[in-house]
């Protein structure tokens, strides 16, 4: 069995922001050598996600629109958490979202629905944060 892993790092300048990493994730596939198998793409941090979507900027907006009404930002007193930092709402959205996702590989490719691609959701930049690619397979 074959392994591989790759670290991706991200240091966005908003706070929330959406990133379509599937040509990072594939090109991984296609360097692990991996055939038949296994990619797990997972958020190593508390406030981001991966998760796996269309990438149509309307659903975008409503994504965040609606994460927004489900876990608002303000007031950060609403929050029990906040105290030294005001991201609350950043852990609640992340675990709204999800942390990882796992693909199929087949023939050497992601093996996809019809639309899906992978996504690292961004709740609370503005600092470096890493997110994990492990592929297992033959």
């Amino acid at each position: 069995m074959k392994t591989h892993r790759k670290e991706l790092w991200f240091d966005l300048p908003q706070r929330r922001y959406l990133i379509n990493i599937t040509p990072d994730v594939a090109k991984e596939v296609t360097l692990s050598g991996v055939k038949e198998g296994l990619c797990l793409v997972n958020a190593m941090h508390i406030t981001a996600s991966v998760f796996i979507n269309d990438d149509e900027s309307g659903l975008h907006t409503d994504i965040e629109k609606w994460l927004e009404k489900l876990a608002p930002e303000k007031p950060h007193s609403q929050y029990a958490h906040n105290g030294f930092e005001d991201n609350a709402d950043a852990h609640l959205k992340r675990t709204i979202m999800g942390r990882e996702v796992v693909v199929a590989i087949t023939d050497g490719k992601l093996d996809f629905g019809p639309w899906e691609q992978i996504f690292y959701g961004e709740f609370d930049g503005k600092r470096k944060k890493r997110l994990l690619i492990k592929i297992i397979g033959e």
